[in-house]
């Protein structure tokens, strides 16, 4: 804690120019110069730049793709769940321009999911998830059920 107030007060004292501290102000020795400072000729200081302003222009292009492919897949998600449309979703693909689509692996596990779908809307597949039911669980529970409602209304009848 002492440390801490120490600091602050002796850098206060030092912004005053009231000397506070017994340490000399010493001079910067780099350069103006960036290319020096880099160690490079100016013609390849500006050449260096030029290259890394071009690939960040990539990178940002790469991202922005890749934004506008997830925003497409959640606007095709909101589509198949019936769900509200995002605004923030439609402006990115449209800043990302026309050719945005899904991925394609993402493509592949849509088209699987699809056809998933339809095979268990199908009457086959309705047939299929009966066979896969519990009987005898769903007796047990239509039996007590009914039981129940009986008891109800024994309760709320006198003539039963």
């Amino acid at each position: 804690m002492a440390f801490l107030m120490k600091s602050m007060l002796s850098n206060q004292v030092k912004n005053l120019g009231l000397g506070g501290g017994g340490e000399e102000n010493k001079e910067e020795t780099t350069p103006s110069d960036p290319a020096a400072a880099a160690g490079m000729t100016r013609e390849e200081y500006e050449e260096y730049q030029k290259q890394m302003v071009e690939e960040k222009m990539e990178r940002d292009a790469a991202f922005a793709q890749k934004k506008a492919e997830r925003a497409c897949l959640r606007v095709h998600l909101r589509e198949k769940y019936r769900l509200p449309k995002s605004e923030l979703d439609e402006n990115q693909i449209q800043m990302a321009g026309d050719d945005v689509g899904l991925p394609e692996d993402l493509q592949k596990m849509v088209a699987e999911d699809q056809v998933e779908e339809e095979d268990k809307d199908s009457i086959l597949g309705q047939l299929q998830n009966i066979q896969n039911m519990d009987m005898d669980a769903i007796k047990e529970k239509a039996q007590a059920t009914f039981t129940e409602m009986k008891q109800a209304a024994e309760q709320k009848c006198c003539v039963m």
